[in-house]
């Protein structure tokens, strides 16, 4: 089936579930949560693996673990991250500079590493306080602009004259953009996928796992939006992950 056919299918598909409320949401994710945390926490991080995930998410402790300490608490704060998500769903709050600090608070509490804690003094849910390289171009914003950077994006995000523009379209601008400015020491990638999955939801469009062994296609369509500012490969990834999420579930109605 063709891309756009088979996005829009499932598109359609979302809206005619009607989710209204944080109840309804989290029958409609239950499965999809595990996942998410799983694929979104190993694109960084190789040691989490699915069975713990699913366990933490699903008893929130995981029985006879002898492994690295600072994993488990990752995938931890996923599942507190994921609750703090359904608590503010059922208001449709945009984002904003309190709830991105929120998001990265809770993804990287107590997993920052010595040089960042205590050489750089950085904590988790406050801007960066140092440049970080990232990309081919060392892009990302200064300490000093980090700050106004995001709040100009939120603004763009949200501006009225753009609402003409289909979501997925901001969707994939946002995210680009807000990996760009890379606004904190740790955790930027989960931060932003975590962020990503909110603003869908709050437009009504279906969340999407970014899976693990698609991750070289992740990487590369940002170095496209690094490179050109393009975010048109950015944006036909996320609706092939759309599909490669939700397909079963449509196929099945």
């Amino acid at each position: 089936m063709p891309l756009e056919q088979s996005y829009t299918e499932i598109l359609q598909w979302w809206i005619t579930n009607n989710i209204n409320n944080s109840t309804q949401l989290k029958v409609m994710l239950n499965h999809f949560n595990v996942l998410f945390a799983y694929h979104s926490g190993n694109i960084e991080n190789d040691q989490i693996q699915y069975h713990q995930t699913r366990e933490i998410f699903e008893n929130e402790k995981i029985i006879g673990f002898t492994g690295d300490l600072l994993t488990i608490n990752e995938i931890q704060n996923m599942k507190h991250c994921s609750d703090y998500i359904y608590s503010i769903y059922d208001a449709k709050q945009p984002i904003t500079l309190d709830i991105i600090k929120k998001v990265n608070y809770e993804l990287c509490k107590y997993t920052l590493d010595e040089q960042r804690y205590v050489v750089n003094g950085e904590r988790a849910g406050e801007l960066k306080k140092h440049d970080y390289v990232i990309g081919l171009n060392d892009s990302g914003s200064s300490p000093e602009n980090t700050k106004y950077d995001l709040q100009e994006l939120l603004d763009e995000l949200y501006e009225h004259t753009y609402k003409s523009i289909d979501t997925l379209t901001k969707a994939a601008y946002f995210h680009a953009r807000f990996e760009n400015i890379h606004p904190f020491s740790d955790g930027n990638g989960r931060t932003g996928r975590t962020l990503l999955n909110y603003y869908l939801l709050t437009q009504n469009h279906p969340p999407l796992i970014i899976y693990t062994e698609d991750k070289m296609a992740y990487y590369s369509a940002f170095e496209s939006y690094d490179q050109d500012e393009t975010i048109e490969p950015l944006k036909k990834f996320l609706k092939v992950e759309t599909i490669k999420t939700w397909s079963n579930h449509v196929l099945r109605k």
